[in-house]
């Protein structure tokens, strides 16, 4: 017997719907993030412009929280990309074989200093996010305090406990600042003057924060008339009328690239790699040149109000294999000094 007619269509509509909805169906990409709260829909909304059928799914946290998190996850990886996350955590990640190496399709528009060396490389950067000092001017004339102009002017009596920045073991931000440090005036195993200094600067220090934003905020606030922080969130502080100048001590700065990979073993390798040529595309940083001074792709960034114009200048040399290696016993050099000023843990 012949089927009505309408019924032949109803079906047939349905079939159609059916294979739409597959079509359409959202592949979820799990990233594990340290970029900052207020970065994350901008970034999601431009990848979805170009990728409307992957969602992504952040897990967010401080760099070293995010790297110990991946760390532990080793034998049962749960990311599916990493993004956003410290090149020498990455450089670390690597050399526990959890990346997937693969060459993004913009990769010969990134700057060479900013890509890993290996071809395909593990890892390539978006953006160099680098120290900045965040000082209250108004609470500093209150209490006669001076502007620093170097990291070892933090380290004189005016400071004592005015004075705060991030814990190295949470904070990408940290962990920059003493490598910086060390590169600048010396490791030696724990007796170079890298140390020396920073044993000075933690007499003036009144808490070591598990966030590289939040110094920054509470120099802000007047909590504290130094915070120890990085120029995008002291560049946005400032811009929403916090009372803080930025200073880029003259000794040189640290710093870290923002930096993406693909977790090895991910089932949705196609889509992971999808984000990977976005993230390395031009739109992207457009988008990462609102936040910060220099971006992997050169002349893309707009300047940034109160970043000086010689900002990459002024970074200091950093090697992210060495960071790699030495990660464990610096931080647990630096955790047995200083570690009794830490904010407690949450």
């Amino acid at each position: 017997m012949r089927t009505p007619r309408p019924i032949q269509i109803l079906a047939a509509t349905a079939m159609l719907a059916l294979a739409g909805g597959a079509f359409a169906q959202k592949t979820a990409l799990l990233v594990y993030t340290a970029l900052e709260t207020d970065q994350l829909k901008a970034y999601q909304e431009g990848f979805n412009k170009v990728e409307p059928n992957i969602e992504l799914k952040w897990v967010r946290d401080s760099t070293g929280v995010i790297t110990a998190k991946l760390l532990a996850e080793k034998g049962n990886p749960q990311a599916d990309v990493v993004m956003g996350v410290a090149a020498s955590s990455l450089a670390l990640l690597d050399k526990n074989g959890m990346l997937q190496p693969y060459r993004p399709l913009n990769a010969d528009a990134l700057m060479s200093q900013y890509i890993d060396k290996k071809n395909p490389p593990a890892w390539f950067g978006m953006d160099v996010w680098g120290a900045t000092v965040c000082f209250n001017t108004v609470e500093a004339q209150k209490r006669g305090i001076p502007k620093p102009e170097t990291w070892k002017d933090l380290t004189k009596p005016a400071y004592k406990g005015q004075v705060v920045m991030p814990n190295p073991a949470s904070s990408g931000t940290g962990f920059f600042d003493v490598t910086a440090w060390l590169s600048l005036w010396g490791d030696n195993g724990g007796k170079g003057d890298g140390w020396k200094f920073m044993d000075a600067l933690h007499e003036n220090v009144a808490q070591y924060t598990h966030s590289g934003s939040k110094p920054c905020n509470m120099a802000g606030a007047g909590e504290f008339v130094v915070g120890i922080s990085f120029e995008y969130r002291a560049n946005t502080n400032k811009a929403k009328g916090a009372p803080i100048d930025l200073v880029f001590p003259k000794e040189g700065l640290g710093w870290d690239l923002e930096a993406f990979a693909i977790h090895k073993g991910t089932k949705n390798l196609d889509a992971a790699k999808k984000l990977a040529d976005w993230a390395s595309s031009k739109d992207a940083m457009l988008l990462y040149g609102k936040n910060f001074a220099i971006t992997a792709q050169p002349g893309v960034a707009a300047p940034l109000a109160n970043v000086p114009k010689d900002y990459e200048a002024r970074l200091v040399k950093m090697d992210f294999s060495w960071a790699a290696d030495n990660r464990e016993r610096i931080l647990e050099e630096w955790t047995r000094r200083y570690n009794a000023k830490s904010e407690p843990k949450k």
